[in-house]
């Protein structure tokens, strides 16, 4: 064979590979309305920037007739590229290769990248869309799986790992992705569930559909398995783009540099009058967020589910930012166990990667209940207090009204590390809320008045008169500064270029033992 026959010959086999399953299963992917596994590597990237490996692999196996079908690729198509000019890893499962079911090989092609992704510090991004592991390989495609299981977890706060479920992501299939940072879903398209609605059906005798029982909307507002939500495959690979543009690379990077227009020392009249008057009126906290973050852009993680606490990322001086804050417009903004467990792990993932975090606080305490305290609100409220008390980013706190019991000490306080520590003049901080602390102080004196109602609401106005204030806080150093509202981005901003430099430590030991 001279050498242009075997440029040609090589030329042919990727003319091959291409075309994944085939031109009719290619198709058929169209017809599901779904992209195939190139055409969202070629979304996902910058343009160009893709380079695929092992793209002539294939499977070893010859039994129940695997032999005859044989396909390079073998499913997955892996390699590395760029997002906004930054390196990143990806594979991209071809659901027109036997469903993308994953073999042994296919998993050596994932755990390939993965390799490469730890040893040069770059994000790992899985596009999963296959129908799980291939049953003609048996126990084989299971110890894939669990080579990949091992490397999420040895990846874990090392380097960024994103999940874009795009397809069925079914049994031991679901634990990469959920080990994973972050899980991005499509309604109609995107399921995850260990087991599918015919074995749920013939084991527990529920009748369930696919996207009852494991779809998007199923998973980002109920479980929280999903911390994205986006309307079609398109928009699901953009919000990756743009999440990865607030990430640094790696555990060693620090968060990214924008150029930024927006003035540092701008200020936000309306926020002076943003808080009601009653302490009892809700208001919303993303507009606080919204006013206070560079162009108003915050990116919000987990916004369906457990809206009663808002996470997410924004940037301040053009420097990203974590945001964890309470929401009284839901909930009043207490706390419970979806909430506790929804903003530690968003706290622990800011920490791994060095993301400073700015807390706006208004809780009244945490959600009291049976059905709360039976399902261990202890030990989850326990997992929030934990991560903050862990971490060693710059961590400043923003007291815009409640900080009422164990939930004042849980969100940053100046207690459990918190660095700069500010409230504004309507800051409430107390044991509890007037009503009930009055209601033990001064039980026997409300009870033997001629006029119990007259007596509780007097003593009311002077407990809030007296506790419900920053100012007592402020005397013991508790809270730094009490300040005006509409100076709170310059605030942060000043505090945050202050912190640029902070060093903490936690003790030497192998890991702690967080209350899981």
């Amino acid at each position: 064979m001279t050498n242009s026959e075997k440029i040609a010959h090589l030329r042919s086999l990727k003319s091959k590979a291409l075309l994944g399953g085939g031109e009719k299963r290619l198709a058929q992917q169209h017809e599901r309305g779904k992209l195939t596994a190139r055409e969202r590597i070629d979304i996902l990237l910058d343009e160009g920037s893709f380079q695929e490996l092992d793209m002539l692999v294939q499977h070893r196996s010859r039994d129940f007739g695997l032999d005859k079908q044989k396909f390079l690729g073998d499913g997955v198509v892996t390699g590395y590229g760029r997002i906004e000019g930054r390196l990143v890893y990806v594979f991209s499962q071809d659901f027109t290769v036997l469903g993308g079911s994953l073999s042994e090989a296919h998993g050596a092609k994932i755990c390939k990248i993965m390799d490469h992704a730890m040893k040069n510090g770059a994000p790992i991004i899985g596009l999963n869309d296959s129908g799980g592991a291939r049953i003609q390989e048996g126990v084989v495609s299971l110890g894939a799986y669990a080579d990949i299981f091992l490397r999420n977890t040895l990846a874990s706060g090392v380097v960024p790992q994103i999940s874009a479920i795009l397809g069925p992501c079914a049994g031991g299939a679901v634990y990469s992705p959920a080990i994973s940072d972050f899980i991005f879903m499509v309604p109609n398209v995107s399921y995850m569930f260990v087991t599918g609605p015919n074995v749920v059906k013939t084991v527990t005798h529920e009748d369930v559909s696919f996207e009852e029982l494991g779809g998007a909307n199923t998973h980002a507002t109920k479980s929280g398995v999903a911390h994205f939500l986006a309307n079609d495959e398109v928009a699901c690979l953009q919000n990756i783009r743009r999440l990865l543009s607030f990430i640094p690379q790696n555990n060693c990077e620090e968060t990214p540099l924008r150029a930024c227009n927006d003035d540092s020392n701008r200020q936000d009249e309306t926020l002076n009058t943003l808080v009601p008057e009653n302490p009892n009126k809700p208001y919303d906290i993303k507009e606080v967020i919204t006013r206070v973050v560079d162009d108003g852009d915050f990116m919000e993680v987990h916004e369906q589910y457990a809206a009663n606490i808002v996470v997410g990322f924004g940037r301040l001086a053009g420097k990203s930012v974590g945001f964890v804050a309470n929401q009284p417009a839901v909930l009043a903004g207490v706390l419970d166990i979806d909430s506790s467990l929804k903003a530690a792990r968003f706290v622990r993932f800011c920490d791994a990667f060095n993301i400073p975090l700015v807390t706006f606080e208004d809780v009244p305490g945490f959600l009291p209940g049976t059905e709360q305290e039976w399902r261990g609100i202890i030990k989850h409220g326990a997992k929030l207090l934990y991560a903050y008390c862990e971490a060693t980013v710059p961590k400043i706190t923003v007291i815009t009204r409640k900080a009422y019991g164990g939930a004042y000490d849980v969100m940053n306080s100046k207690h459990i590390r918190g660095d700069v520590n500010y409230a504004w003049p309507s800051a409430e901080i107390a044991v509890m809320g007037p009503k009930g602390a009055v209601e033990i102080i001064f039980k026997k004196e409300i009870e033997s008045s001629e006029n119990p109602e007259a007596m509780m609401a007097q003593k009311e106005r002077e407990y809030r008169e007296k506790f419900a204030n920053p100012y007592i806080a402020a005397e013991r150093g508790y809270i730094d500064e009490v300040i005006e509202p509409a100076q709170t981005r310059p605030k942060l901003i000043a505090a945050l270029q202050m912190l640029e430099n902070k060093v903490d430590k936690n003790p030497a030991k192998k890991h702690g033992n967080i209350p899981l």
